[in-house]
């Protein structure tokens, strides 16, 4: 057995934290009362088919207005959206729109105004969990771009991402940008916004998870870990990579496997592959 597989491998037989790590996630309430109300009173606009499309579906997400040309109204219309959602639609052609929104924004037609969705906390984004689940959150350190995080949530919704821990500083709002760029996954994968990440993260491991920081200055290879089954993968900023102190709270630091003609991905890329390895490990159980 490798030395990076030895080392992995004693997130299964370090008995001092898997006695802290065995609590249950699976009764802290219900996803009914998970929320807390946040983002105020002056609203937010949503643009994109995707965007528009998942936050109608989402019984949490509040409608304000929601503009549509007549091509876009039929699309909506096609996609299966209840009757009371769909008679919110306010005509409007491309140009009004445009007023709105900008000239720069690609919105397909569609634009709904809103505010953001309401806080949620670690607890309540993990409730279900039963304690032999497989797990995956991602907690993204001073990751600051939205088209980033956006693509993040993207990856996250498509490998079944219980939840994506962001501070609240150093971190973007949630913003049309970051909706566009999430294509809809801002509706389906908890954002839990927090003051200090590395106390957050000691919470998860309070509740069972291991903790794989990803960065350059990995020791291992992700793809020759055993990942834990519940794993929270730490990504930091693209060039600072990960502060000091969360690479300290980290169980596991790994690397990518490059051939060395690149040095490294967009952060987005990176979490992306480490998401899919998780799942593919998890699969082949």
């Amino acid at each position: 057995m490798s030395d990076a597989n030895v080392m992995a491998r004693t997130h299964q037989s370090k008995t001092g934290k898997s006695k802290r790590r065995g609590s249950e996630a699976g009764n802290r309430g219900s996803r009914g009362t998970r929320r807390q109300s946040a983002g105020g009173n002056n609203g937010l606009w949503l643009y994109g088919l995707h965007a528009v499309e998942s936050a109608l579906a989402n019984p949490d997400r509040r409608i304000d207005r929601l503009l549509a040309t007549p091509e876009a109204a039929e699309k909506l219309a096609d996609k299966g959206l209840s009757r009371d959602r769909l008679s919110l639609i306010e005509p409007a052609d491309r140009s009004a729109i445009d007023t709105i929104l900008g000239p720069d924004k690609v919105h397909q037609g569609l634009a709904l105004k809103t505010t953001p969705l309401p806080a949620m906390d670690i607890q309540h984004a993990l409730v279900g969990l039963d304690v032999d689940d497989p797990a995956l959150v991602v907690a993204l350190d001073h990751v600051t771009d939205p088209h980033n995080v956006g693509a993040i949530l993207r990856s996250a919704s498509a490998f079944g991402v219980r939840a994506v821990l962001t501070t609240k500083h150093n971190a973007p709002e949630e913003t049309g940008t970051l909706a566009k760029s999430a294509s809809g996954a801002l509706e389906n994968v908890p954002i839990v916004r927090v003051t200090n990440l590395g106390r957050t993260i000691k919470d998860c491991q309070d509740l069972g998870f291991w903790v794989v920081g990803l960065d350059a200055s990995g020791s291992n290879d992700v793809d020759r870990m055993d990942l834990p089954k519940r794993c929270v993968l730490v990504l930091g900023a693209e060039g600072e990579g990960l502060r000091p102190g969360i690479q300290g709270v980290c169980d596991f630091m790994a690397k990518l496997p490059m051939t060395g003609q690149m040095e490294s991905l967009n952060v987005s890329n990176a979490a992306a592959v480490s998401m899919f390895e998780w799942m593919r490990q998890q699969r082949a159980q």
